[in-house]
């Protein structure tokens, strides 16, 4: 991580909670006897009689914020598209926006446990609705009637205008720069990438959403993501600054494939013990467990988080793995005793299933 980002996270824990607002009740919430947030309440609805998307909201999305073609066959994504994602993960990623400090672009739909783009808080009005993100950035939806311009000068988060389909709303968007990514994994897109976004309330607590990308210079056809969002409630962002700066990137060295170098040989019999599939126990690293499904295949573990795809792990020792997506990997017990997930702010612990 970039010193200044690790300053400014750092500033943004150690500031005092009160003045965070951190534990302050939301207003107008219904609540259950004990005083608890009801999230499974109705959706509320707006003075116009639409249904309110108002709230902050913490993104959910563990598959598409990695991996948004997770769903893609690898020919339809275009060739010159493939070799630029193997050309990010090799580089380790150096180029991704929040390393360099510039907006998400369409990529904030699906952008979950990345700092700056957990939550967002919608503002709704009747002709306009506003999406703000920790990192300062916003969106502004318009649902005054006006088109979508043809030919708009690309910016960082594109042009957008809504209507509403019965209780979803439908937001169409167009006129992104082509220099974000669509995931972490680095999947690109042109200036020619259209999304249609789709909001539904399902109930007081919960929003999903589905998100379609269409981008024929570099895949095959349009795809469609589901990701969704819970109520974040009696709670407040707190704000995320990144200034635009290549500072620290000169220390981001090394490839991916050096983990190659010190691979040690692991013989298939003991590979296979490890094979299953295996579900992270509490503390977790977010609100839902992720699931990890290890395979065999040419002699060589295969590991598959949260749907994301395979990746092969590279052995360190007889029990310890590392290519698991920037994580480190641990077998205990030959796989009956779970495994460990390993990361900089800790061991988390997954259990076989």
């Amino acid at each position: 991580m970039k010193a200044s980002l690790i300053a400014a996270v750092t500033l943004a824990l150690s500031a005092p909670l009160a003045a965070q607002w951190l534990n302050h009740p939301t207003p107008g919430i219904p609540r259950t006897p004990d005083g608890k947030p009801n999230l499974t309440a109705p959706a509320p609805r707006a003075p116009d009689g639409k249904p309110d998307l108002s709230g902050l909201w913490l993104r959910i999305s563990p598959k598409y914020a990695r991996n948004i073609a997770a769903d893609l066959k690898p020919e339809e994504t275009q060739s010159w598209a493939r070799a630029l994602v193997d050309q990010r993960r090799e580089d380790l990623g150096k180029d991704y926006m929040n390393v360099k400090c510039v907006p998400l672009g369409p990529g904030y739909a699906t952008s979950a446990d990345i700092t700056g783009a957990e939550m967002m808080k919608i503002v709704q009005t009747p002709g306009l609705i506003v999406i703000l993100n920790p990192d300062l950035t916003y969106r502004q939806i318009f649902l005054d009637g006006r088109s979508l311009e043809t030919a708009p000068n690309p910016s960082w988060m594109g042009y957008s205008v809504g209507r509403w389909d019965g209780d979803t709303l439908v937001v169409e968007s167009f006129g992104f720069n082509d220099r974000t990514w669509l995931d972490h994994d680095g999947h690109p897109h042109t200036e020619g990438l259209r999304t249609t976004e789709r909001y539904r309330r399902r109930d007081f607590g919960n929003l999903e959403l589905e998100v379609t990308f269409s981008d024929p210079a570099a895949y095959a056809k349009p795809w469609t993501v589901a990701v969704r969002a819970e109520l974040a409630p009696d709670t407040e962002m707190i704000e995320f600054v990144c200034n635009e700066s290549d500072h620290g990137v000169e220390h981001w060295v090394g490839k991916a494939s050096d983990e190659k170098k010190n691979e040690v040989h692991v013989a298939p019999e003991i590979l296979a013990k490890y094979v299953g599939t295996y579900e992270e126990q509490p503390p977790l690293w977010r609100a839902l467990p992720r699931v990890v499904e290890i395979t065999l295949s040419n002699g060589r573990l295969l590991a598959n988080m949260d749907g994301r795809g395979n990746v092969a792990l590279i052995a360190t020792s007889e029990t310890a793995f590392s290519g698991l997506n920037g994580l480190g990997v641990e077998f205990v017990q030959n796989g009956g005793g779970g495994l460990f997930v390993k990361h900089v702010s800790g061991n988390y612990r997954f259990a076989r299933k």
